[in-house]
């Protein structure tokens, strides 16, 4: 059984019928994926910061290199793909101690860490002073639901109001509004590993989207203060998420995770989500379904989700991910999986910071031998961080998570 088949199996082990005449069918042991920060690519490839944040060709080798070190059944492709000709625009690449900054000839530039995602600055023209989005951010007020769709903070530019995708201010159609070369890295991807691995694309929920488009703290009050008008702008963006998902299914992935990070009791309430976030992400899902009903879509949300597990299963999605357990959450493993592991499958639980960062590579293997033993019964697990693999996460602790679902992982 190979990598693709295991994580098909996991992944659709909960909706399958359960009965004495009609068992599950199960793959052979619990597959592993664990999604990257980008620092770790970053740190443990050779690829330069501004290749990787720009090139398609430099991402889809970092992808494919770590997937095979540490022998991960899946792989989350978490950045937008670039153009073929992705240095056209730039002026200069500048090395510094700490990354590199890419110089634009419109005047902005892009500071690109070494150990961390790259930072978009627009040059104001009236004050000469670079500005990152945060500073360029609408209020409430300002937003006409009219102009929203989708936005993506990671493509060249950054985010604006109204989003466009490049550096040039235009107006994008919205039967046409994702460019081809935002695809590129998923089609290098499946072109070299995908009949092998399963290979999982990604797009922002309407609610992180909102977070992103106000700044955290403006959005919590509009929450509060414009909530008819926050729901008027959540259902456009769902409109664009239920597009952008159908575009990336058309590329022929495995599944599509739905990143809404924001959505946890660190940030709303249980009747916030279910008033806010559960018919947005249920509206994302269902449109995407309508052209791909088989197509896995499942739900990362960071932080306290122990309250609001059932929740999150209401909005159509068939897995959870991250499921973070005390200090970083709320989760309890065998809880959530006898809570919601007959109805979806369950990926992650294992500490990215005290464990994965801190431990030793013994200390991780027992760590995961333990998640196994909680999760694996049934099928339906995933052996996964449960947020992103810091950038500093020693290498051998991620390798021993494939050595403990082969050793503690298979099923009979």
């Amino acid at each position: 059984m190979n990598s693709k088949e295991r994580m098909r199996l996991a992944m659709r082990a909960a909706s399958q019928p359960e009965s004495p005449a009609c068992r599950r069918q199960l793959p052979d042991r619990v597959p592993v994926m664990c999604q990257l920060a980008i620092g770790h690519y970053l740190l443990n490839t050779d690829v330069k910061p501004a290749e990787l944040w720009f090139s398609s060709e430099a991402f889809a080798r970092a992808l494919v290199e770590l997937q095979r070190r540490y022998r991960f059944d899946g792989m989350l492709i978490n950045l937008p793909g670039r153009a073929l000709d992705w240095r056209a625009g730039m002026r200069a690449i500048e090395d510094t101690q700490e990354g590199q900054i890419v110089r634009w000839e419109n005047g902005d530039m892009t500071v690109c860490p070494r150990d961390d995602n790259a930072h978009h600055y627009r040059l104001d023209k009236q004050t000469g002073k670079h500005l990152l989005d945060a500073d360029c951010r609408p209020t409430i007020h300002e937003v006409d639901p009219q102009l929203i769709f989708y936005d993506d903070p990671h493509t060249e530019g950054g985010l604006k109001y109204p989003f466009y995708y490049g550096l040039e201010p235009y107006r994008p159609d919205r039967e046409d509004y994702f460019p081809a070369r935002h695809f590129r890295t998923i089609d290098l991807v499946l072109e070299e590993v995908g009949r092998e691995v399963s290979v999982h694309g990604e797009y922002f929920s309407p609610f992180t989207q909102l977070m992103e488009l106000l700044g955290y703290q403006n959005a919590l009050t509009a929450l509060i203060e414009e909530p008819d008008k926050c729901h008027t702008i959540l259902d456009r963006y769902a409109e664009g998420c239920a597009a952008f998902g159908q575009a990336i299914a058309d590329r022929g992935v495995e599944a599509i995770i739905m990143s809404s990070a924001f959505a946890g009791a660190g940030f709303i309430s249980r009747k916030m989500y279910e008033e806010f976030v559960v018919p947005c992400e249920r509206k994302a899902v269902m449109g995407i379904k309508e052209a791909y009903p088989e197509l896995p879509i499942y739900t990362h949300t960071c932080g306290a989700i122990g309250d609001r597990l059932e929740l999150m299963a209401e909005t159509g999605i068939d897995g959870i991910d991250c499921l973070d357990p005390p200090p970083l959450g709320t989760v309890d493993l065998p809880d959530a999986k006898a809570r919601i592991g007959g109805r979806l499958f369950i990926k992650g639980n294992i500490d990215p910071v005290n464990t994965l960062l801190k431990k030793t590579r013994e200390q991780v293997k027992e760590d995961a031998r333990w998640r196994l033993q909680a999760a694996k019964e049934g099928g339906g697990y995933i052996l996964s961080s449960a947020c992103s693999v810091p950038p500093r996460a020693p290498a051998e602790n991620l390798e021993a998570l494939a050595e403990a679902a082969e050793q503690w992982g298979r099923y009979d």
